[in-house]
């Protein structure tokens, strides 16, 4: 895999970890809701509104741009497992911004994960 291959799904990963986390702020701004058929209006217009959600929805859409150049260089097969990266992204930066714990067993998840990414791109 060539650098700029690579730098494109490395973006890809960062903007779909970048959204989940920024999803996540939205709705800790909301709060806890029912979902009921009574607040589906206001509740979905408070979701629609946070502006963590819509950066996050963003941060999706040029992901996908960002996914289909890395796709187009890069098998499948070796460009998909990469999004695991993310997972490892996001454990780290949801236990620093949101205070998430980050428990033994979840770290070893990561460093399997971390393993099997450097596997995968030596192959």
């Amino acid at each position: 895999m060539n650098p700029i291959s690579l730098t494109c799904i490395l973006i890809g990963v960062a903007l779909n970890a970048g959204a989940q986390l920024l999803l996540k702020a939205g709705v800790r701004a909301v709060g806890h809701f029912d979902f009921t058929v009574a607040n589906i209006v206001p509740v979905g217009w408070r979701i629609a509104t946070q502006w963590p959600i819509i950066g996050g929805l963003a941060c999706y859409v040029i992901s996908v741009g960002v996914w289909i150049v890395g796709l187009s260089r890069v098998d499948v097969s070796i460009a998909y497992p990469m999004l695991s990266l993310g997972y490892v992204v996001n454990a780290f930066l949801a236990w620093y911004l949101f205070g998430e714990v980050l428990t033994a067993q979840r770290l070893a998840g990561i460093a399997i994960i971390l393993i099997g990414v450097v596997v995968l791109t030596r192959s």
